[in-house]
């Protein structure tokens, strides 16, 4: 029979099983010691001050849009060329939603697009409130121009760094806030690594972490600093704002920590296939991967992209062959304002024609750490054929 070879997979060893194991063993399943440990590994291996562990990267968007005031009457911007969850965070607070379409050499958001947007939104009177940043397959946007922007133009700035725990710009590890208010991580199982299910939303604001961990718990709190009378005693609890329940389990967390410790060698053997898969496909006609001299990827998805002045092969021939092959390849995204649910907003084909010209020729191929090179040198050869 031939391989599977899916476009991403968890790389799972024995360490993690045991670290899993060990706290099903343990007095705490949940809202236990192994989430603040998550927290803190993921924090310092950053280089951000806070962190708030959650069930789901949407979560952490969901309670960065929160805790940074958005609500009815705002507005917020972000790119069509990500996962719908990057929009709907924003509709969940009573926010609208904008897009900026993005640069067609990194995928990313164009800056020049953003700065154009505000100067004519300043005009309107209709700034955003904030921008969600998406670093697409790993690659980090320009922050430090958008930071600028911000400034200038006073709104609030989440990265969406779903694609990019391990990868760099500037020099520095993508999380660390430097140039926005907080960044959000995936965990789940095709992310560089994971924790089942989860997320994470890291903060150099101590306001800002405070705010979203009361409201991953229900708005619950203990602590009778924030309560409005003494306790009754150590059962005590108020709830002081209307939250959620957003909480990673200790199960998740154990998981999370055990292959953070892999981090490193998961991204350089990510980055060591990208760079194989450029030399593999030097002669098709393709568009390798995006990169840029500012970020070190982390390298989350390898998306090329169907040449059509050197193929009369259409992305949707090429995509069924590698399917029918068992190369399980995928499509990263449909520009969400092309969604049903966005299109009622208003939303049309044509709005913003980088991100859809992207996409009409977009395919993910496989990339994991525990690929083989032999596995890497069939996809590219099923590939071929499927151009031929």
């Amino acid at each position: 029979m031939t391989e599977m070879i899916p476009y991403g997979r968890p790389y799972i060893d024995a360490e993690d099983i045991t670290a899993v194991e060990a706290v099903l063993r343990s007095d705490w399943l949940t809202q236990g010691p192994a989430v603040e440990r998550f927290e803190r590994c993921v924090a310092d291996y950053v280089g951000a001050k806070f962190a708030c562990a959650v069930n789901s990267a949407t979560s952490a968007l969901h309670l960065a849009c929160r805790a940074v005031g958005l609500g009815p009457g705002d507005r917020v911007w972000t790119v069509p060329n990500t996962f719908v969850a990057s929009a709907n965070a924003a509709l969940y607070c009573g926010a609208s939603v904008d897009f900026v379409d993005i640069d067609p050499r990194t995928c990313n958001l164009s800056v020049a697009a953003l700065a154009e947007k505000l100067a004519v939104a300043e005009r309107k009177s209709l700034l955003p409130k904030a921008l969600v940043a998406v670093h697409f397959a790993g690659l980090s946007c320009d922050m430090a121009q958008i930071a600028e922007l911000a400034r200038h133009y006073r709104f609030r700035v989440i990265e969406d760094a779903a694609h990019a725990i391990g990868g760099e710009y500037q020099g520095h590890k993508i999380g660390n806030c430097a140039h926005s208010d907080t960044t959000v991580f995936s965990f789940h199982p095709v992310k560089i690594i994971t924790s089942g299910e989860g997320g994470m939303l890291l903060t150099n604001d101590p306001r800002l972490h405070k705010a979203v961990s009361l409201l991953r718990s229900h708005g619950v709190t203990r602590d009778p600093a924030l309560m409005d009378r003494a306790p009754e005693g150590d059962w005590y609890y108020q709830q002081i704002d209307l939250g959620f329940n957003y909480r990673l389990t200790d199960l998740h967390a154990a998981l999370g920590i055990s292959q953070l410790r892999r981090i490193d060698e998961f991204v350089a053997r990510r980055r060591a296939l990208a760079d194989r898969y450029d030399r593999l496909l030097a002669d098709l006609p393709v568009i390798r991967a995006p990169r840029d001299t500012k970020g070190n990827s982390a390298w989350h998805l390898y998306v090329i992209q169907i040449d059509q002045q050197r193929t009369n092969k259409g992305r949707r021939q090429v995509f069924d062959a590698m399917r029918c092959a068992q190369i399980l390849v995928n499509v990263h995204y449909i520009p969400v304002h092309l969604q049903p649910y966005y299109r009622r907003f208003g939303f049309a084909p044509g709005d913003y024609p980088a991100a859809e010209a992207y996409y009409e020729n977009a395919i993910t191929l496989p990339l994991y750490a525990s690929m083989t090179d032999e596995q890497q040198e069939r996809v590219v050869a099923v590939l071929k054929d499927a151009l031929a």
